[in-house]
């Protein structure tokens, strides 16, 4: 409710806010004998995370505290009115950080003496807090780092480091090594000279603990040095899809790693990204039309695909996990379509990687019925292999990665030309003595324009279809809270989650406190229904774990939950607790569940729009069930940490064992499957 502490009747709105001003300010109050001893701090979290502000007190008589907020984000005290918090009647004030908003704490005791505490800004940053500690204690971190960029003479620099942090970081600039005036987390220059281009970085502190952010250049030059056009995205966004864990063919590796790291480095050029795991063909499909819903005219669009591939009539396919033995291209997934449907956009640039082989199949049939596609300006294809090769995945140190893609994620973040970034890649594969003779990258492109992946995002004139891409993507990224439970015994457990790829969620439980009679506690995490693990398979993924995960913070235990576009209903972790009974010495258990909705992508409601296809195809729709019962084991082979292996798919009739560098033939004949693709 709106505090009236201005006169009422037809006073100007200068004089209410003057009288609002006067009843706030506490130095122009008789304060009595309270006095604040410690005021409540400004803070910057995420959205959504629960803060506590804190104010303390001392009088003689019995104090009552009462909490107030401007009602929206701005300086102290705000524009507007000033309202009650709803419940803020104590010294502590939890609350979820939604919005950006201001606070303020009246104290008041039984003689009618009252004073207030210091205005404190709580700042709601709405970006990706996926490397927060999970038991973050509020020393800084960098959620932003600055950018390198190159400005003509006279033009504005812009550098920003932003940091989560409570209290809330302080913030001083470096110019090699030289302190700046500037202590925001923006530094602008209006009119760059020729003195302000070198190594920038920015110090980020509280009384917790001190930080440094990546260090960038900043180059100014003549105008005629700069690239004759200034290119620049209404949004960026990209679907990364990594196939491994197949039913009828040779497993894959290189997947997991390929598409975690190209999605963390995208996400740093701005992207929003969309990763996905282990899709059958329809839930490729649905997951490619979800795509299209984020593209519009002026956006960047960016397509990946690791997994197993081939090529036909100069079409490429894509290998769901789902793919029969002997396949067909009835069963997989044409790229061109993809391709098409993109440009029909009127996207800015449209960028499809692929790290698949390229095998002809049936290469001698009759050619295929889709005619080819008018041209279209600003797509570049940037293919892992040339026609007719395979693509290779290898072992480093215990690590996976395809080959194309190792070299893809060594220049992505390059401020070039996303040809001139592809011809890098090309030049350092081309070295590789792994796959000499073996396998070449190739590029494709209609550039009409030199746009690169590390453009800058210029929104403006295009709010409403930015807020409708960021709702879709929102659909797909948006972790649960959070949660603390009590157990009868008076063991006290957090489970918190983070996400691996937008269709895998990581549990996390920690045991909090232990129960007055509860010792040696442990305990374990389910989810209903049960969702398999495709990174449990026996000898694949022993290392992966430190790779993908940050243990620094030794949770007791953690539960990974794959495949969640299969979701149809909630998804409900369960927490089991072991521990033994002090007195009777009794192994006990106690369970309780919570209900964490459709998290990541299983709330963009893929089987919705599977069910709709299949519906009009008159096709039986997949199962929810676990993706292969009969999945055959990879080679034993991989050990080798220096071997190359194949992506292809396996063709035969028959599966013949997982080898290197043996081109197998496919005996797939039936040429009526081949001219009615879908």
């Amino acid at each position: 409710m709106a505090v009236n502490a201005a006169p009422q009747g037809n006073i100007s709105p200068t004089k209410r806010r003057q009288c609002i001003d006067e009843w706030f300010n506490p130095r122009q109050m008789m304060v009595g004998d309270i006095v604040i001893e410690r005021q409540p701090v400004c803070m910057c979290v995420p959205v959504n995370y629960k803060v506590a502000l804190s104010v303390r007190a001392e009088a003689a008589g019995i104090l009552k505290y009462q909490w107030f907020t401007n009602g929206r984000g701005g300086g102290g005290g705000g524009d507007g009115d000033i309202y009650e918090v709803n419940g803020g009647t104590r010294e502590d004030l939890i609350i979820d950080a939604i919005k950006t908003q201001c606070y303020v704490c009246r104290v008041n005791d039984n003689f009618s003496n009252w004073v207030f505490s210091d205005w404190v800004k709580v700042k709601v940053l709405d970006i990706d807090a996926s490397g927060l500690p999970l038991e973050w204690q509020g020393e800084p971190h960098i959620a932003i780092n600055p950018k390198p960029q190159t400005v003509p003479l006279g033009a504005k620099i812009t550098l920003r480091c932003t940091a989560f942090g409570n209290p809330a970081p302080r913030y001083q600039w470096y110019r090699n090594g030289h302190p700046l005036e500037n202590t925001t987390d923006t530094l602008q220059i209006e009119h760059a000279e020729a003195k302000h281009k070198g190594a920038y970085l920015c110090s980020v502190s509280n009384v917790l603990e001190e930080i440094w952010s990546e260090p960038v250049e900043v180059g100014v030059v003549q105008n005629d040095q700069l690239p004759l056009t200034a290119t620049k995205a209404v949004d960026k966004v990209a679907l990364l899809i990594g196939n491994l864990n197949y039913s009828n063919h040779p497993g894959l590796m290189a997947p997991v790693m390929d598409v975690h790291e190209l999605a963390n480095l995208l996400q740093q050029l701005g992207f929003r990204v969309v990763s996905l795991l282990d899709l059958t063909k329809e839930e490729m499909q649905a997951a490619v039309d979800k795509f299209f819903d984020l593209l519009d005219r002026g956006v960047y669009g960016l397509f990946y695909y690791a997994g197993h591939g081939y090529e036909c009539a100069g079409r490429n396919y894509l290998v769901p996990v789902d793919a029969p033995q002997p396949y067909r291209p009835k069963n997989c997934v044409c790229v061109q379509r993809i391709m098409l449907a993109m440009q029909e956009r009127g996207t800015a640039l449209n960028v499809i990687l692929l790290d698949t082989c390229r095998k002809w199949y049936n290469q001698q049939g009759i050619p295929s019925a889709i005619m080819p596609q008018q041209p279209k300006g600003n797509t570049v294809y940037g293919y892992g292999t040339c026609e007719d090769a395979e693509a290779f995945e290898v072992q480093d140190g215990g690590k996976s990665t395809g080959i194309f893609t190792k070299y893809l994620n060594k220049h992505i973040l390059q401020a070039e030309k996303v040809t001139h970034v592809l011809e890098r890649v090309s030049e350092d594969l081309g070295r590789d003595p792994l796959v000499t003779g073996k396998q070449a990258v190739e590029i494709k492109h209609t550039l009409k324009e030199p746009r690169s992946l590390a453009d800058p995002v210029q929104t403006a004139g295009h709010t409403r279809e930015l807020h409708q891409r960021d709702f879709c993507w929102r659909q797909a990224n948006e972790l649960p809270r959070k949660t603390r439970l009590k157990f009868l015994c008076g063991v006290e457990v957090e489970v918190s989650f983070s996400a691996l790829f937008s269709n895998v969620l990581v549990a996390f439980g920690v045991i909090k406190t232990t129960g007055p009679k509860t010792d040696n506690c442990t305990m374990t995490l389910s989810s209903i229904p049960p969702m398999q693990d495709i990174f449990s398979g026996t000898g694949r993924f022993e290392k992966m774990d430190s790779l993908l995960f940050d243990n620094a913070d030794n949770p007791d235990c953690t539960l990974r939950v794959c495949g969640l576009q299969k979701l149809t209903e909630s998804l409900v972790i369960r927490m089991d607790l072991h521990y033994t009974h002090m007195e009777s010495r009794l192994r006990l258990t106690e369970s309780q569940q919570v209900d964490i909705g459709k998290p990541l992508v299983a709330s963009c409601k893929l089987n919705e729009t599977i069910q709709n296809t299949s519906h009009r195809k008159q096709v039986k729709q997949t199962s929810m069930g676990s993706i292969s019962h009969s999945r055959q084991p990879l080679n034993q082979t991989q050990a080798n940490p220096c071997q190359p292996f194949t992506r292809k798919a396996e063709c035969g009739a028959q599966a013949t064992p997982f080898r290197c560098n043996e081109p197998e033939e496919n005996d797939e004949n039936e040429l009526q499957d081949f001219t009615c693709l879908t």
